[in-house]
């Protein structure tokens, strides 16, 4: 059987850098990158080019941040994709290892964020279950203090790049990963929950924010729709999206706030 011959655009890194360069990241930027590698096309290199282009775009003082969430680190009583048998969870819970930053890799947000873990001189945030990791001059001041009781809120390395003017780059990733939104929902009303995890001593539970990405994609179309802030354009095949943190934080905060009270009225 013969293998079907690779379909393109032909991405590169010089291809990556010019093309952000077009879109408006500019050198010393500090990005916030949500990405999927596939959607870019045939990439020569692969993740490592695209790491090398991000980082090629933002220069020597510019920052890359992405996140390394580890939600297999979580209740195995809420797996559902797949879920494992009820007789397991006690086993799971006594035996599954605490998280590490060094070594506890990242989990369902594609191979880009996975590259820039492990990319020499990379920091990671302390969070067992939704780390960031950054690589650049900024990298310690972002992911430092990531509060083990606030997953995605004040105390996460999100309020950090809010604060700092960071931008957004969705790279071939839509709005339903952007994981800024997520700073919104702590600054409305929201139900806390417990949250079960393996701790450095064992089975552990905090008490968070619920968080939930639902809708995240309509939020996405209402605040581009809305907001003039979003440059839109193409790497290779994927769309690429590039906004301000800020901007999409006091939008989700507004937008959250009408949407959900409504739901809860209903």
């Amino acid at each position: 059987m013969s293998i079907p011959a690779p379909t393109g655009p032909l991405v590169t890194r010089d291809t990556l850098v010019g093309r952000l360069r077009d879109l408006g990241v500019r050198p010393g930027d500090i990005l916030l990158v949500h990405s999927s590698l596939s959607s870019l096309g045939w990439v020569c290199g692969g993740a490592v080019a695209v790491v090398q282009g991000l980082l090629g775009a933002l220069g020597p003082k510019g920052t890359l941040v992405v996140p390394t969430q580890s939600g297999d680190l979580s209740d195995p009583a809420l797996w559902s994709r797949p879920p494992v048998p009820e007789q397991w969870w006690g086993t799971i819970r006594a035996t599954m290892p605490a998280y590490d930053p060094l070594v506890t890799p990242a989990l369902g947000v594609g191979v880009v964020p996975e590259t820039v873990r492990t990319w020499p001189g990379a920091l990671r945030s302390a969070h067992p279950q939704t780390s960031f990791a950054a690589v650049g001059p900024r990298a310690a001041e972002i992911v430092e203090g990531h509060a083990s009781d606030c997953r995605l809120g004040e105390r996460s390395p999100l309020a950090r790049l809010e604060a700092l003017g960071a931008r957004v780059l969705l790279l071939g990733a839509g709005y339903g990963t952007c994981t800024c939104f997520h700073l919104a929902e702590y600054r409305i009303p929201s139900p806390l929950v417990k949250v079960g995890r393996p701790g450095p001593a064992g089975w552990e539970e905090v008490t968070d924010v619920s968080i939930s990405s639902d809708r995240f994609d309509e939020l996405g179309h209402d605040f581009e729709r809305d907001v003039p802030v979003v440059v839109r354009g193409r790497v290779g095949a994927a769309d690429v999206r590039l906004f301000p943190v800020a901007d999409a934080v006091a939008y989700a905060q507004r937008w959250l706030a009408l949407h959900r009270s409504r739901e809860d009225e209903i």
